[in-house]
């Protein structure tokens, strides 16, 4: 009897990472007009970013259904196998809610978590959840851990652009004109599974700055667990100079940092050129 870590694409996970990792990947829909995708699978992140920046309309993404979840459910309980099922946030999609519906009768096997994050916030836990199965943890051990932790991790961003916050209804034309103009970058994070602005920054020189705060703010980076740093669009230049105006954070801890490509559930949102990071706080 194994183990097996069940995920969704929201994590921000390609699929070749999630199969290196072992892992069941699960592909969200995503929706350009009357063309629909699998994320991750039949759209890459750089595929989404092209679309994204040549479309004229605003994509959605599709929660995964409960079909799909029973399926893989019954492939587990048919293996006498048990599962760990990692969703994207309860609040910005049903796909907890899908799984959720699908585990009736499966009780026995298939133990649901609820990441409360989305991106690389989401992928750092299913990473945590790899290494705890790595280590020979039982799936209820696994899902009583990562409740438990999930409350330490942090994810913070840096938008370059309002245009899409626009696109999607979330901010007024004026707004996004206005800051625009100002070269304002709003920083976000996800608190309580949900998106939050802290605040605004004028220019990326601050807002590298405001994000450095902000991550200080929680304790910094505890690097004995898994952390990511990840960028929006079709390069990483801006993330690039976010790392090299940091690098006293991780020079002294690790070799090499672990980058992650935004892909569309975020994406859709945040557009092109954002950088986040996502760790788990230092203990006090």
């Amino acid at each position: 009897m194994s183990v097996r870590i069940i995920i969704d694409s929201a994590c921000d996970l390609t699929k070749e990472q999630a199969d290196e990792l072992q892992t069941t990947f699960l592909p969200l829909k995503t929706i350009f007009g009357e063309e629909e995708f699998l994320d991750g699978i039949t759209l890459s992140h750089r595929q989404f970013f092209e679309k994204l920046i040549e479309s004229d309309c605003m994509p959605t993404t599709s929660q995964i259904p409960p079909h799909e979840y029973e399926t893989v459910f019954q492939e587990v309980k048919e293996a006498g196998d048990t599962a760990v099922v990692i969703t994207i946030s309860s609040k910005l999609s049903g796909t907890y809610q899908s799984a959720n519906i699908a585990r009736d009768g499966y009780e026995d096997c298939i133990w649901l978590v609820d990441s409360e994050n989305v991106c690389i916030g989401e992928q750092i836990l299913v990473r945590y959840a790899c290494r705890l199965r790595d280590t020979g943890a039982s799936a209820a051990e696994i899902a009583a851990i990562l409740d438990q932790r999930k409350k330490d991790v942090r994810v913070i961003a840096l938008l370059d652009t309002l245009e899409y916050l626009k696109r999607g209804g979330r901010i007024s034309g004026a707004a996004a004109f206005a800051g625009g103009l100002l070269s304002i970058k709003p920083v976000i994070a996800i608190a309580d599974g949900e998106v939050a602005i802290l605040g605004k920054a004028r220019g990326s020189k601050n807002g590298n700055n405001m994000l450095r705060e902000e991550t200080a703010k929680c304790g910094g980076i505890d690097f004995t667990m898994p952390f990511s740093l990840a960028y929006s669009g079709l390069d990483d230049s801006l993330l690039q100079k976010y790392i090299a105006d940091n690098a006293a954070m991780w020079q002294e801890q690790v070799s090499e940092l672990p980058i992650s490509t935004i892909g569309s559930t975020i994406g859709t949102h945040a557009g092109p050129g954002a950088i986040a990071v996502a760790f788990f706080a230092t203990p006090e």
